[in-house]
Parts: structure tokens; sequence; C-alpha cells
């Protein structure tokens, strides 16, 4: 039996910042013009939609969570902080990948967390640890709900009850060190937050994923994140300096002094383990001042080989651009076709590329002089400032646009890897004839433009869109897709993710990743601090 959310049935508990449906704030969506749609038809030719279901249509499995565990529960955390209501639930039912929002549009019942609970302190959190383990109800960490691989998903598992842990309530700045430039942020902390806290300080932590104005740096921690200001500034893992982790079996507390010898790194257990094997409740992070001046600068090449390259010379000569991307040949037309601002005639064809600059003023002038030297000797053709502010304008505002497509009837969804600059091209090729063989095989054209993400010396991430027509269960048409550019990655030698981490849907490629050894080991550091198995089931730990 299912239940249907009636109009009246307002939210108990504070609501997740984004749409329940789609991603983010309903009030940045934008609908696709006549112009767009007419030519994404006549290159995909779309079928008619099917119309979304409302919110008040949306029908969830109730929840199986009994009434002494919700007491149990309420005395832990008080009743302001605990939910099984239909409200609550759905917004927590799932991340924000294609399928995610593909199962939102449908009437049939929903999977769903069995109750939302919001913990404030470490001591709860510890308290509902300790009760769904003696209880075998699973527990599923939520942040920003932006997970786009099934790290979300209510798993229940081989448990009677699932429930979502919001650690919304994690949400301050703890410390401050200005001297030794780092910050301590709770879990809950979102990126504007953070920088919103750090600014006052005259301070940055500078980690901009897409996710940005959502995710949490808690979320950052468990999935390794990487931001666009990776070339200057690194991956999260890099900035974090210390964790503190709450487990079934006890709390951790890690990282001491810049570095140490003292035995294996266990931050690095926690760092991208996804929430399946403790909750983490603060993050030590370096920061660094905010930057005195930014400089912008854009460039073309003629082809994506030439292009990357170019980007290889850079980095490894070190001459330190805060953000480097470049985008395919196809990626590169399609954005023109969809906007004026990356309007430059020389522009049309070839490859864009966007590098920007931060720090003192004789930094930025140096960094630039030298990078634009180099791109310059790689066969770059500078654009100006102007493209590299038209990205920056609305870089994180991409996953509105699959929200219009998938308005239409299209399909649209990402994937990335990463490989050595040896390999790159040979993984671009592969992933995007697995991609285009399985879409055409469906029935559908497709669409798959690429870009390079972040940089490093020996080597690159690659990062996929994927544009299709919707035909059938396209749940499905897009699942054989991604598991025929899945093993292509592998096969060609990539990383199976580079940041979006494991999740579900890269779970059953871990084995090939990490090798059957790895497996145990990661199986083996679980059964310690998680005995009964209730953090996150089903996702990371094949």
């Amino acid at each position: 039996m299912s239940t249907h959310l009636p109009p009246s049935d307002a939210a108990a508990l504070p609501t997740p910042p984004m749409a329940w449906n789609a991603w983010g704030d309903p009030q940045l969506a934008k609908p696709l013009t006549e112009d767009i749609k007419g030519l994404l038809d006549s290159l995909l030719e779309l079928d008619a939609p099917t119309p979304a279901p409302t919110r008040d249509e949306v029908r969830l499995h109730p929840s199986a969570l009994s009434g002494v565990h919700l007491k149990a529960l309420t005395e832990i955390v008080g009743a302001g902080h605990v939910s099984v209501l239909d409200a609550d639930r759905l917004p927590r039912a799932g991340g924000k990948s294609t399928p995610d929002l593909l199962r939102r549009r449908r009437t049939e019942p929903q999977d769903a967390p069995d109750a939302v609970v919001l913990p404030g302190t470490e001591e709860e959190l510890r308290a509902v640890l300790e009760l769904c383990a003696q209880q075998r109800i699973a527990v599923v960490p939520f942040g920003g709900g932006t997970s786009v691989v099934g790290g979300l998903d209510p798993v229940r598992g081989q448990f009677g009850a699932v429930v979502s842990l919001d650690l919304r309530r994690f949400d301050a700045l703890l410390s401050f060190d200005g001297v030794s430039g780092e910050a301590v942020l709770g879990a809950g902390v979102t990126g504007p937050r953070a920088e919103e806290l750090l600014g006052a300080h005259g301070f940055e932590l500078g980690h901009f994923p897409q996710s940005f104005r959502f995710a949490t740096i808690g979320g950052f921690a468990a999935t390794r994140s990487s931001g666009q200001d990776s070339a200057g500034h690194g991956r999260f893992d890099e900035m974090v300096r210390g964790l503190r982790v709450v487990t079934p079996t006890g709390t951790l507390e890690l990282g001491r002094g810049p570095a140490s010898a003292a035995g294996p790194d266990l931050r690095q257990l926690f760092l991208g383990s996804e929430g399946t094997l403790g909750v983490i409740t603060a993050v030590r992070v370096r920061v660094h001042p905010v930057p005195a001046v930014r400089r912008y600068e854009a460039w073309r090449f003629p082809d994506f080989a030439t292009g990357t390259a170019a980007l290889r010379a850079v980095e490894q000569q070190g001459t330190g651009p805060t953000v480097i991307r470049l985008s395919d040949e196809t990626e590169t037309g399609i954005n023109l076709a969809m906007t004026s601002k990356i309007g430059a005639p020389q522009a049309v064809s070839g490859c864009l590329a966007v590098t920007v600059f931060e720090g003192t003023e004789e930094q930025v002038e140096a960094r630039h002089e030298a990078t634009r030297r180099t791109l310059l000797a790689h066969g770059a053709t500078s654009l100006g400032e102007d493209p590299a502010h038209a990205w920056e304008h609305g870089r994180f505002d991409a996953p509105y646009l699959r929200d219009a497509l998938l308005d239409t009837g299209a399909l649209c969804e990402t994937l990335e890897t990463a490989a050595t600059w040896s390999d790159l091209e040979q993984l671009r090729t592969a992933v995007t004839g697995a991609l285009q063989g399985a879409l055409q095989a469906s029935g559908s054209t497709s669409l798959v433009m690429c870009h390079v993400s972040h940089v490093y010396p020996t080597g690159a991430s690659l990062y996929f869109t994927v544009v299709a027509a919707q035909r059938g269960d396209a749940i499905a048409q897009w699942q054989v897709a991604k598991a025929a550019a899945s093993d292509a990655i592998m096969a060609a030698g990539g990383t199976i993710t580079h940041h979006h981490a494991v999740g579900t849907d890269h779970r059953a490629w871990m084995e090939r990743e990490i090798g059957e050894l790895g497996v145990a080991v990661l199986r083996a550091v679980k059964g310690v601090v998680d005995p009964v198995g209730i953090l996150n089931p089903g996702k990371l730990i094949p």
C-alpha cells in the first residue's frame, strides 16, 4: 500500500534547499527557448514528453518505522527534530542524478526514507547510531542532497527500516586560526555559508564544485569533491587537515599537525567513504586570504588534441592558473548555439579554453604571463576576457538546463573519469563511442560533449555530458548506456569516478578499480567501525 501526499501535508522539519523534483532553486530554472527546442527536435527526433506529476500526485511507500522506534528517536533528538511525514521524507528520497529525477516524474509508489532525523550534537548523533545498530535500522547521512550517483538512495538492505540522518544542524564555524590558515567547520555548513563565515575574517576556502550552492562541507569530504578552482587550490581532500567522525562503535578525531608519519593516514579512510564507515561531523580545512586580484582570459584551440597538449604543458611547468578548463569541439559548438555570451567570431570553430588567475597583483601578473606564453606557443588564440567572465557567471547553472531538457523529452546526464595524459585521448574516444553506440541501440541519436575539468602533472579529468531522446523506459535506457561507458572507462585505463563518488551507480565496478583484496580491506574496516552494517548500505563497498 502506498500513501499520497495530500495538498495540506506541510513539512514538520526544515526543507532541503533544492526542489524535490529538480535541481536547485526553482526561481533560477530557465525553460528552453522555442529555437533551442526546435534545434534539439531536429537533431534528436524527440518524442512528446509525459507530463510530470505534481507533488500532490506523488505516492510514497508508507513508513516502515515502528511507533516504538519513533518514540525512541524522539527521546534522543526531541519532537521537533524527527518526522515520518511524507512531506519530510520526499525531499530526502534520493539525490539529483537523472535517474533520480526521472523517478520523481513517475506515478508508481516511490521509495523514501522511513523517517528523517536531525541530531544537533555529537552526543545525540552517537545515541541515534547506537539505537539504530541495536534495532537494525539503516542510516543514510544527508547533507545538501546533491549526489548524482545514487549515494542517497534509501536502501534498507537487510534492515527493517531506513532513516535519513540530516546534518543541517552541524552548521557552525567552530574555530578559526588566521595565523596557521586553518578553520574548523561543521559538516552541515554549505559552500556559500562557508565562504560567508570565512569572508568575515578576510579568508576563503575557495572550493567551488558545480554543486557549490547546495552541497555541504561534510559532503565535500565524504565524496572527495573537486572544485572548479582545483588547478590553484587543489581538491577538497587536499584542503582537509582534520576530521571528526562518529561511528556506531565510537568517535574518531583524526589529523594532528600539518603532517605526520604516525602510521597510515587514517583521514584517508573517511575521505571518500560516502557515509559507509562513519558520519563526519566537523572538518578542519586549510584556508587562505581572499585574493586581492582576479584576471581572466579565454582561448581558442583548433582541436581538442592541441588544447590538451597545451594544458599539459601549463600544468607540468607549474605556471599557476587557479582555473584552467578546455571544452571539446562538440561542447564548444553546443554552448555557442545555446548562448550569445560567447560570441567571438574566432570561437565558432575549434575548442574553447578558460583560464582564471588569483593572488596579489604581482603573482597574477607573473602567472598570467607565464601561462599566456605557453598557451600561445602551443597553438592557442586569445579570445580576451569576455568568454571567461561568461563561463564564471553561469558556472553553477548547467544542472538547470538538464531539468529543462527532461521537460522536452530529452535524456541528459553527465559522467566523469580521469586518466594519464598518455591515455586521455584513447579514453575520450572509447567513452564517446560506447555512449553513442548504446544510445543508438535504444533508438536515439546522441550528442556527447566532453571537457577537461581538472588537471594534474600526470593526467587530467574528463567530464562528459550526454543528450539523447528518451526512448521507452528512460531510466533503463540510461543505465545501459552508463554501463557501456563504465566498461569502456575501465578498459581504457580510466578511474570509475574522479569526483562524483561511487554510490550505487559505480559500486559494481569497484572491484575492477581496487581489486579483490582492496574490497576485502574496506569490508574489514567497516566490520570494525560499523559491525552491524547500518551505515549507508548498498553504497561504495561491493
